[in-house]
């Protein structure tokens, strides 16, 4: 049997839309002479729709445009995520579903059985588990068919089961030969080479071939990167898409060949792709074309100038530069050069009279030689007022540009720097921030070297650096990459070695600085945890972790 592994990117709730684009890839499986083609979780609807499923005209729009596609598809068999509807009077109202569908009639349809409810997932609220784990005869196969969690609780792979259940071991007992997964899985840094891991496992392990189809693509935080892929019955990857583009691979499981397409080669170059796949469909799945950028000479907007230019072409960004009496000679210099490097426009915008007229209103007693939070802060949040009006004026969407260690830190300003529609690095550690960098300027300069070499600063008072006010970020990151990504203790911190006066105070002011993320602009995910939806701590709250050693 040949089967097409068809990797889309959906729109959440743009029906026509999708089925569009699904018949436009059953036409090309078609034409290669496919019998099967299969899509990704909930590709009719887009994943995640989370509060659309509770209303009534989203769901009965899927199930007609579903009626539709069935109708209209013949000479192949078809495979797709949808939502559907429980028929029993009790539990939630609906399944997440997979069907077969084949000259005009639906053949099988598949509920969902484990819902994750953990980081940006959210299932269980909407859906109720699927119950039967049995196999199905097809085209002279005994197809075990899943989706997404459902292949994710092998007990020889994971040190912790998270459910009772392995559906993935039933199918088998009950007769599959070739496991088919329909996903949404979102990206990370390292889960392409983990997820690989543990499909040819389950391949290997069992000695059936495996089909993994995922969604590709941004909607809203979370990001897609496809990388779907095939697996002989020895575990042999045999079928391989490309990663963070819509693809069509082509596999004979009964020869065991198939298309091997190229994918990332490092973190560095995956976490790059996602951030401008992520920055594009954010910006173009909203209804805006066009971006501005606040640059100010510093590294974190000369990256976000760079994603943006990649992602919606160089006629779409315009750079604003807003100098200040801090500001340093050689930033007026380098985000020139960045401007013409990349092709894209630069405003300069001078605030150095509205800033006299707030702080004589307000601060009488201001000494420039020596500005206060207040007077900081005032700089910023005009600097915030001005993209925000050029963005009204010119129907552009304002991308801010903090990176992951500080929006940790609080060293932000709410309604200054943190203004925007998108934070476009907000889950990329300032480390990262200087290897996305340095792997953009591989080939040629692109960000002027004087960008990457000098020290990072603020610039909202004289000769002001970031390690002023934070540790150096080689160490910074690492602690925070302990406490927020692998959610460590401060006692199993320092016993890593790490200083426990340095681990009280991340503690203290990552918790202290929730309610500035809670107003922050939605961000892209490329970390394991990210700040957002799917890191839910409370605002108010008095917890105070125990700190032993100089941490009393």
């Amino acid at each position: 049997m040949k089967i097409g592994l068809a990797q889309i990117n959906p729109v959440i709730g743009d029906y026509p839309y999708n089925a569009e684009k699904i018949m436009a890839f059953v036409h090309r499986a078609k034409a290669r002479g496919c019998d099967l083609v299969v899509f990704p979780e909930l590709a009719l609807s887009g994943y995640p729709p989370r509060d659309l499923l509770e209303k009534g005209d989203f769901i009965e729009a899927g199930l007609a445009c579903l009626d539709r596609l069935v109708a209209s598809i013949d000479g192949i068999g078809v495979i797709c995520g949808v939502v559907d509807k429980n028929p029993r009077p009790e539990g939630n109202a609906l399944f997440n579903s997979a069907v077969l569908f084949e000259d005009n009639q639906i053949l099988q349809k598949v509920q969902k059985r484990l819902l994750p409810a953990y980081d940006v997932f959210d299932e269980r609220r909407y859906f109720e588990p699927g119950t039967d784990a049995g196999a199905f005869g097809y085209r002279g196969y005994r197809i075990g068919l899943s989706i997404c969690e459902d292949i994710w609780n092998d007990k020889d792979f994971f040190p912790r089961k998270i459910y009772p259940q392995d559906p993935v071991r039933q199918m088998v007992e009950n007769g599959a030969n070739l496991l088919l997964n329909i996903s949404a899985s979102p990206f990370f840094m390292g889960k392409n080479h983990f997820r690989t891991r543990m499909l040819s496992l389950i391949a290997k392990k069992y000695g059936v071939g495996l089909i993994y189809v995922n969604q590709v693509g941004g909607n809203d935080s979370v990001l897609f990167d496809g990388a779907s892929c095939a697996f002989d019955a020895s575990g042999t990857c045999i079928g391989r898409a490309k990663d963070f583009r819509e693809d069509l691979v082509v596999v004979d499981m009964a020869e065991g060949k198939g298309e091997l397409h190229p994918a990332s080669q490092s973190n560095v170059e995956a976490v790059w792709k996602a951030l401008v796949t992520g920055t594009f469909d954010y910006v173009t799945k909203c209804g805006f074309s066009r971006v501005l950028v606040g640059v100010s000479g510093g590294i974190d907007s000369a990256l976000v100038a760079c994603i943006a230019r990649k992602a919606l072409g160089k006629e779409n960004v315009t750079t604003v530069f807003m100098p200040s009496r801090y500001t340093a000679e050689e930033n007026f210099e380098d985000t020139r050069a960045l401007a013409e490097h990349l092709g894209i426009e630069r405003i300069v915008l001078p605030i150095d009279s509205m800033f006299d007229s707030f702080t004589a209103c307000l601060c009488p007693d201001f000494d420039p030689e020596r500005p206060g939070v207040t007077e900081q802060n005032i700089q910023a949040r005009i600097r915030g007022t001005l993209l925000m009006a050029l963005s009204n004026r010119e129907g552009a969407m304002l991308l801010s540009t903090g990176n992951k260690s500080e929006l940790a830190m609080g060293y932000c300003t709410l309604y200054g720097d943190m203004s925007g529609g998108l934070a476009v690095i907000s889950d990329v550690p300032k480390t990262l921030v200087y290897d996305l960098a340095r792997w953009i300027n591989a080939d040629k300069e692109i960000i002027p070297v004087r960008i990457l070499e000098k020290a990072p600063s603020a610039e909202l008072a004289p000769d002001q650096r970031d390690e002023d006010d934070l540790p150096p970020y080689d160490i910074l990151d690492p602690v925070l990459k302990a406490y927020i990504e692998d959610q460590k203790s401060a006692a199993e911190m320092i016993a890593m070695g790490m200083d426990p006066a340095l681990v009280e105070r991340v503690i203290r002011q990552v918790d202290q600085n929730e309610y500035k993320r809670h107003q922050a602009p939605p961000g892209l995910k490329v970390t394991s945890k990210a700040f957002g939806y799917g890191r839910r701590f409370p605002i108010a709250q008095r917890f105070r972790p125990a700190t032993p050693g100089a941490c009393g």
